[in-house]
């Protein structure tokens, strides 16, 4: 069976996670439209009867370094090309960015098989601008493969699927074949939370807010999961709050029916919104909060 680690890699926002969780089936990554919204490394483990591939979903690589928090998901996402056996970059659209030059250093030092997948294939009218745009990018590094796919609408998944196959050492399963992922099921409840806020507050969300799961009763009929939103300033708790605790309530249905879908069982969850000052830009802080590298 060819089995091995797979490293989708790119920049902020460009489909990484809603493209793992396509490969996979199941959602496992959260996903927004706002950039960052990943800042773990994740696994996400398919195993097929030609063997298993195990997806490493990593906060995209960028340039701004001004925090804590922002240094950590830069050396998260670099990490991920440690021990890896095939790349997957994906890009957004038929275009390069500044920071890609940075990305090419980076492949050239790993020397590993990379994947060229170019999302959002579906935007693109005129298909010649493809062609040439392939023939650009085998001119800036020797891809093994390129391919154009669309994340979102599953376009050219499945040849993506066999091209990361066919690169994989043939071994034994790393992972038993029903485990999906390596994160405990806290760790997902914690990241819906993240996400449902993402998304119901769209450009108003304090970059610096971040779910913590202060308890997580698992009962045979029921899971009791009380979570912490914390945030940096008292003016963000509001904005999470809302007007008489309408937002925060919104948040809570949405997260609850998430994580009923994934675990199948009835969920209680409770959501507290606590101020911690500067914990994005303390080590310290990030280091309790669980931001292991």
């Amino acid at each position: 069976m060819n089995c091995g680690y797979v490293a989708l890699i790119g920049r902020p926002n460009v489909g990484k996670s809603t493209l793992m969780n396509h490969l996979l089936g199941q959602k496992i990554s959260i996903t927004s439209r706002k950039p960052q919204t990943t800042r773990h490394r994740i696994l996400g483990i398919n195993t097929t009867e030609q063997g298993q591939a195990v997806y490493m979903d990593t906060p995209g690589m960028h340039q701004n370094e001004k925090r804590a928090l922002n240094r950590y998901l830069n050396r998260t996402a670099d990490t991920t090309l440690l021990g890896v056996d095939v790349v997957v970059w994906l890009i957004d659209g038929l275009a390069w960015q500044d920071y890609d030059a940075v990305i090419f250093k980076k492949l050239a030092r790993a020397n590993l098989p990379v994947i060229l997948a170019v999302n959002k294939i579906d935007k693109v009218k005129d298909k010649t601008e493809i062609l040439a745009f392939f023939d650009e990018a085998r001119k800036k590094y020797p891809f093994n493969d390129i391919i154009p796919v669309s994340a979102l609408k599953n376009i050219n998944l499945e040849q993506l699927e066999q091209l990361i196959f066919s690169k994989l050492p043939a071994q034994e399963l790393i992972y038993p074949a029903d485990q999906i992922t390596d994160r405990p099921t806290r760790f997902l409840a914690a990241e819906i939370v993240r996400e449902k806020l993402t998304r119901r507050l769209g450009d108003e969300l304090p970059y610096a807010l971040t779910v913590e799961i202060e308890r997580y009763e698992d009962l045979p009929n029921i899971s009791k999961i009380y979570a912490t939103i914390l945030v940096e300033r008292d003016s963000q708790k509001n904005i999470v709050i809302g007007k008489q605790g309408e937002m925060l309530k919104k948040v809570g249905i949405d997260a609850r029916t998430d994580i009923e879908r994934l675990i199948e069982k009835k969920v209680y969850l409770q959501l507290w919104v606590k101020v911690k000052q500067g914990w994005s830009d303390s080590e310290r802080a990030l280091k309790s909060l669980g931001f292991e590298s």
